[in-house]
């Protein structure tokens, strides 16, 4: 992999270059990073830590939690040392790894709200065959896929981009490298990349939430036509609203993001909605599954008392 580049760093505009500005989104951000850590790894825990959640719909939400840690810490830790230093500065070959980690964890994301769709679909339409199914070596097999496919889907990308030759200037619109703002710095040709990250990450980013759309579509249909019971079937939609609430926040934004031509938008615009899947969501996520999942929210208490109050148990 040659890397012809004459440009050895590249400078983040970022969000604001207000200085006083840049103390509040300090604190702002710090908050939301603490809120995505804590929250996503007290349910790593809590999953790792009680049997009554070892089941796959919560092995599957360990995952996404996992990734929700790691993919706020690809960017935010970056940000928030630019805010305090007032000058944000990044190595290309940093800039190639950031670029690689955020696209690696975010497709893995993509596709795992898919995974979790299907189990739902499985857990409400074929109850009886679920166990057979989602045994515990299909749903290690899946989330291998999951994540594997998520670090080839970036490789690819990383590759690409790592060809291109970059003469100045180094001014990157944004808050992290992500692969539109860094393409349009490059001196070289770029439309093999475009396409790629149009139609792969179309690909990638689509075919999920069209696997979610359909095992929702089939869900509604089996509860409304099989289903007798009105409390039947509230029962069995509670356990879906957590995962449709994330789903509405994660493809939403970031369908919106990538799929949509640069010409046709802002650079702030890009970055809030980038801001949305990337930081917001991740730090709002533990607070969807918690205060939406009774079994989650017991199951948290329960844990959270045996560790402050062992001499109870």
């Amino acid at each position: 992999m040659e890397n012809q580049t004459e440009v050895s760093e590249f400078i983040f505009l970022g969000l604001t270059n207000v200085r006083g500005l840049q103390c509040y989104l300090f604190a702002l951000f710090l908050l939301l990073y603490m809120a995505s850590i804590l929250g996503n790894g007290a349910i790593v825990a809590v999953v790792l830590a009680e049997p009554r959640l070892h089941t796959p719909m919560y092995f599957f939400l360990g995952n996404l939690s996992s990734l929700d840690i790691f993919y706020s810490t690809v960017t935010v830790p970056k940000m928030l040392a630019g805010f305090l230093s007032g000058h944000q500065t990044i190595s290309f070959t940093s800039c190639l790894a950031q670029l690689h980690f955020f696209h690696f964890l975010g497709s893995s994301e993509a596709m795992l709200l898919a995974v979790m769709a299907y189990d739902r679909y499985v857990a409400i339409c074929h109850p009886l065959r679920y166990t057979l199914v989602m045994s515990p070596q299909a749903c290690l097999l899946l989330a291998g896929v999951t994540w594997a496919t998520g670090f080839l889907h970036a490789l690819m990308h990383t590759i690409m981009t790592s060809r291109l030759h970059f003469c100045g200037p180094n001014h990157i619109h944004h808050f992290f490298c992500d692969i539109k703002p860094l393409l349009s710095l490059a001196c070289s040709s770029t439309r093999l990349n475009l396409s790629l990250l149009h139609i792969v990450t179309g690909i990638v980013g689509v075919s999920p939430f069209i696997i979610t759309l359909f095992s929702y579509l089939y869900i509604i249909s089996f509860l409304f036509l099989k289903v007798r019971s009105r409390e039947s079937r509230r029962k069995a939609f509670s356990t879906c609203t957590s995962h449709l609430t994330v789903i509405a926040l994660y493809y939403g934004t970031a369908i919106f993001a990538y799929m949509r031509p640069s010409s046709g938008s802002s650079k702030g615009e890009e970055m809030i909605i980038t801001l949305v899947y990337s930081v917001i969501t991740p730090a709002l996520n533990p607070f969807i599954y918690t205060l939406r999942n009774s079994e989650v929210k017991c199951a948290t208490r329960k844990f959270i008392t045996r560790k402050l109050f062992p001499e109870r148990n």
